[in-house]
């Protein structure tokens, strides 16, 4: 397991204790950890994102700390907010790292991930033309996840 992994894993662990609201001191959780502070802001920013279903908050001063809120817990309130906020359009890593998260979280098999991220490729979709294919990507990505509920 990376160092990513591990603050997730702690960080993921301390919502679920404290019923979704984490309230933490970057500093304090790097020393626990034993990483520098810029892997926890790495870790925030790149894996408890709103698309992601998280609120993150930052107080700065002596006593600052981040805030980190679970929008919803439940499956179909996760995916039904995975598919409001995709949007319009979808481009392949934005894709990837958001089956990836719901992998993570548990809310879809390693083969949803794999008929997913191959389905909405740049390969599988090379046919269709450039500038309507991210458009199409977000069309199949949604369907495919409602189909899921």
């Amino acid at each position: 397991m990376n160092i990513s992994d591990e603050i997730a894993n702690l960080i993921m662990q301390i919502l679920e204790d404290s019923h979704g609201t984490a309230n933490i001191q970057r500093n304090e959780l790097a020393t626990q950890i034993g990483c520098v502070p810029s892997a926890i802001n790495y870790v925030i920013t790149s894996r408890f994102t709103p698309q992601q279903g998280y609120i993150v908050e930052s107080r700065r001063g002596g006593g600052g700390y981040i805030k980190i809120t679970q929008i919803c817990s439940d499956r179909p309130s996760v995916i039904m907010h995975v598919v409001n906020s995709v949007g319009q359009t979808l481009d392949e890593r934005t894709c990837r790292v958001i089956t990836e998260d719901l992998l993570y979280r548990r809310l879809i098999s390693d083969e949803a991930v794999r008929i997913i991220t191959s389905a909405l490729s740049e390969r599988a979709l090379s046919q269709v033309p450039q500038e309507v294919r991210e458009k199409v990507r977000a069309s199949v990505y949604k369907a495919i996840l409602m189909s899921t509920l």
